[in-house]
């Protein structure tokens, strides 16, 4: 009896191990999760956050805040200006209530209020920026971009300040 016992529990400690190995290994593990990872996840294309990224944090209510180690800019077909905290509401194929990520359309920057993809399978993507709606085609957004820091320029309190240029966002 206490050979068999001794059995099972060799078993037992063997399973709990394989266990153990595969979450270590596996691609959902924290080893190798980003915040990449975590948007196609969630029916979003991975590069609609920098490569850059600091860090990241999801909480239990679905707010979602990336930090960047400085504000950049990248460019997808237009222009996009991310803050050093980017902050939203993440559930599937939506990024709502967006803060600290703006967008320039005709000379002027406007906040990014919403990003959501409908339907994966028409490759598109909706950016709610107030004022519009874009659409754009998820190709643009499925690897994640450089980010630079702007030359000569600086954001201050919403207005790009450029030499003799000021620009209302």
């Amino acid at each position: 009896m206490a050979a068999a016992f001794s059995q099972s529990n060799n078993r037992l400690i063997g399973i709990l191990g394989f266990v153990l190995l595969n979450l270590l290994i596996s691609p959902h593990s924290s080893l190798s999760y980003s915040i990449h990872d975590l948007l196609q996840r969630n029916g979003l294309p991975a590069g609609l956050v920098p490569k850059s990224v600091k860090s990241f944090n999801l909480d239990e209510t679905g707010v979602l805040e990336v930090h960047l180690d400085q504000p950049c800019l990248a460019k997808f077909e237009n222009r996009v200006y991310f803050e050093t905290v980017i902050r939203g509401n993440l559930s599937y194929g939506e990024l709502k209530g967006l803060q600290g990520l703006s967008q320039e359309e005709l000379f002027l920057w406007l906040p990014v209020k919403d990003i959501i993809v409908d339907d994966p399978s028409s490759g598109l993507i909706l950016f709610d920026i107030g004022v519009v709606h874009k659409q754009f085609s998820l190709s643009l957004f499925e690897y994640p971009p450089d980010c630079k820091q702007p030359e000569h320029k600086i954001l201050q309190s919403g207005i790009w300040k450029e030499e003799r240029l000021d620009i209302q966002r």
